[in-house]
């Protein structure tokens, strides 16, 4: 008997290793998922990552402007502000959204840097658009954890101003222990801030902004710049974002905050 040909087993199917969506590289060159990654401790943020979905436009902008104008932060290097922004003097914000009151700011002020920090990637494509766009030179976008970016990344006294426009509310009470402005941040940020440098911050969250109140009015490294204490009108260089019109439509009362960094030593 002729032996019959033997049919080759076919070979098994090839297997890519999926990245969770989280730690995916979404954008080449662009801005990282977890930027510290476990160069740094475990602690309770005041954010959380938000992963919606990112426009065409905003993923080129992503792609091709985050190498010229957005870094992230991974708490492995110091960053020189007087040589990113050209000697311009440099104020920090802490959450922009998407970038329009930035861009406004940004363009209002054409002699101030803006050092705008954020997590939400939509956001840091339509902050870089709105900058190249409107021919400003003076913003420039990071992506990760602005505590590790005061702690690790800055110098002291590095900062003229720092803003936190509408920060995460966590209005259970459970997580109010998640809220950015704190003692403990407060005390942070003021070793990266020049004396006379102003913190401003402004939220539609009554008990925030009562929060806010009492724990800046008990820091010994500021001071209320309103004669008597209590809030600030809302200064007329900071715009209203659609955000903010949102909370007003609701009924919200929205209250600014600005504290001035006090000299060294008191």
């Amino acid at each position: 008997m002729s032996e019959q040909p033997q049919t080759p087993e076919p070979p098994a199917p090839r297997t890519e290793k999926v990245l969770p969506r989280d730690k995916a590289p979404r954008f080449p060159g662009g801005p990282a998922a977890d930027p510290a990654g476990s160069h740094h401790e475990r602690r309770i943020r005041s954010f959380q990552p938000r992963r919606s979905r990112v426009t065409t436009g905003q993923g080129e902008y992503l792609e091709r402007l985050w190498p010229v104008w957005g870094f992230d932060i991974d708490g492995l290097r110091e960053i020189d502000l007087v040589e990113m922004f050209e000697g311009l003097p440099v104020v920090l914000e802490i959450g922009f959204g998407m970038g329009e009151a930035t861009a406004q700011m940004a363009a209002d002020d054409p002699g101030t840097g803006i050092l705008a920090v954020d997590v939400h990637t939509p956001g840091q494509g339509n902050l870089l658009g709105l900058a190249e766009r409107g021919g400003l030179n003076n913003v420039r976008v990071a992506n990760g954890d602005a505590i590790i970016l005061l702690r690790e990344m800055l110098r002291p006294d590095a900062l003229d101003g720092l803003r936190v426009y509408f920060p995460d509310p966590w209005p259970k009470k459970r997580h109010h222990k998640r809220r950015l402005i704190q003692p403990e941040f407060l005390s942070l940020a003021a070793t990266r801030m020049k004396p006379g440098a102003v913190l401003h911050c402004a939220t539609d969250w009554e008990d925030y902004a009562e929060q806010m109140l009492e724990v800046l009015d008990a820091h010994p490294d500021f001071e209320n710049t309103v004669d008597g204490g209590g809030y600030a009108p809302r200064p007329a260089f900071r715009p209203l974002t659609r955000f903010e019109g949102q909370g007003l439509d609701k009924g919200h009362v929205v209250h600014d905050l600005l504290f001035r960094r006090v000299g060294h030593g008191g």
